[in-house]
């Protein structure tokens, strides 16, 4: 890279936080002049501190709050195809070690030096979703790295979400490589069937985060009846019946998942032990209560309520409606597993509303476990928005 421009940092900014690894520069920590601002979205920087040191290479996109993403702390790097296969080699190597099929996820954003770059691998299909600027405009070379790398035959663009809309992105659905599937993806966890469903599907077209607590559920459901609230394709409720669970009841307000989820249990050979439920979820808890409905082990995963500082609020107070909601629904000495994928709530905060909406259902709780997303979806110490999936294991009582 040549006539590389330079951005820097105000000089009451903190660039040891750089230096030790935090990745991002937030639009009021750098100089922001017309110069600055005129930089194309998804190009390349020298970040300097404020006494003119270069610090890291950068991609930056001034229409974002985050103006800076730390690519590389070799100021000198060039980010290319043979950058970009580096990176990718690394992260696969990792997944390898981990997980005997390839399925998993292959790429989590910063946590594998990619910044704002998922990639979901399933079998010979990658699913890549380009939530930052630099890694939309390098569509290609990623789709090419990621062929070179791992030899999958299809590449498939998933250009949609919230977090491309901070990044003054279009939404986009492209088939890089190869060609669409006419049918959903089966992919094997924990002994059970999902269906992805890579082209229409939520995010990539399934949640790989919750393969290890979907592994801890099935500790519980040896001969359990089991309700999966906000189930979608049917994660704890097949990992359930995979485990020996006596029936499973799954909740969610989208028909398609549910017929994936259906499929799944088709495919394990168990549909005659699933039932489905097409409805919101909140009103379905209620109405099972107000039948007197218990199950012996209940699981609520729903989206992310608190998705950002200013929603933090609101959705604390919903997670704490879904645990006063369940609670009642769980058997004398049954289990609630309540999730939340929230970046903006922590785990304290997460554990407290949980607690307390169980208090209000009228159920005492012990908590027995505490899960977080598999390894696959490594955490970044400096950032902690990588470490965004929180699972908490209730045991009732009374």
């Amino acid at each position: 890279m040549t006539d590389i421009p330079v951005i820097r940092l105000r000089p009451k900014s903190k660039p040891q936080a750089i230096r030790h690894g935090f990745p991002w520069v937030f639009a009021d920590e750098a100089v922001l002049d017309r110069r600055t601002r005129n930089l194309p979205a998804g190009g390349f920087a020298l970040l300097e501190d404020p006494e003119r040191r270069p610090m890291a290479l950068v991609a930056v996109n001034p229409n974002s709050k985050i103006v800076a993403r730390v690519m590389d702390a070799d100021p000198q790097a060039v980010i290319d195809t043979e950058w970009l296969t580096v990176r990718l080699a690394r992260a696969l190597a990792m997944r390898q070690r981990l997980y005997g099929a390839p399925f998993y996820r292959l790429i989590h954003a910063e946590a594998d030096g990619l910044p704002g770059l998922v990639i979901d691998r399933f079998g010979e299909t990658a699913v890549m979703q380009p939530n930052a600027a630099w890694a939309d405009v390098m569509a290609e070379q990623i789709a090419d790295a990621l062929v070179q790398v791992t030899g999958v035959s299809r590449v498939i663009l998933n250009g949609q979400g919230r977090a491309r809309g901070l990044e003054g992105l279009d939404e986009r659905m492209e088939v890089l490589r190869g060609s669409a599937p006419d049918q959903p993806v089966p992919v094997q966890m924990n002994g059970a069937t999902y269906l992805a469903d890579v082209m229409g599907g939520q995010k990539t077209g399934l949640f790989f985060d919750q393969r290890p607590n979907h592994a801890f559920t099935q500790q519980l459901v040896k001969d359990a009846r089991v309700l999966d609230v906000f189930s979608h394709v049917g994660g704890f409720g097949l990992a359930a019946l995979a485990a020996g669970a006596k029936a499973a009841t799954c909740v969610d307000g989208s028909a398609p998942a549910l017929e994936l989820a259906k499929g799944g249990a088709q495919a394990m050979g168990m549909a005659d032990r699933l039932d489905l439920v097409q409805s919101d979820a909140f009103k379905a808890m209620e109405r099972m209560a107000e039948e007197g409905q218990q199950f012996d082990v209940v699981i609520c995963d729903p989206p992310a309520f608190a998705p950002s500082k200013p929603a933090l609020e609101a959705g604390l107070r919903a997670y704490e409606r879904v645990a006063k909601l369940a609670a009642p629904l769980v058997a004398p000495g049954g289990y609630l597993v309540l999730c939340s994928c929230s970046h903006a709530a922590d785990l304290t905060q997460f554990r407290n509303v949980s607690a307390r909406g169980i208090g209000r259902g009228g159920r005492r709780p012990v908590l027995i476990h505490t899960g977080q997303a598999g390894p696959d979806h490594p955490t970044l110490p400096q950032l902690a928005e990588t470490g965004y999936l929180k699972a908490l294991f209730f045991r009732l009582d009374g």
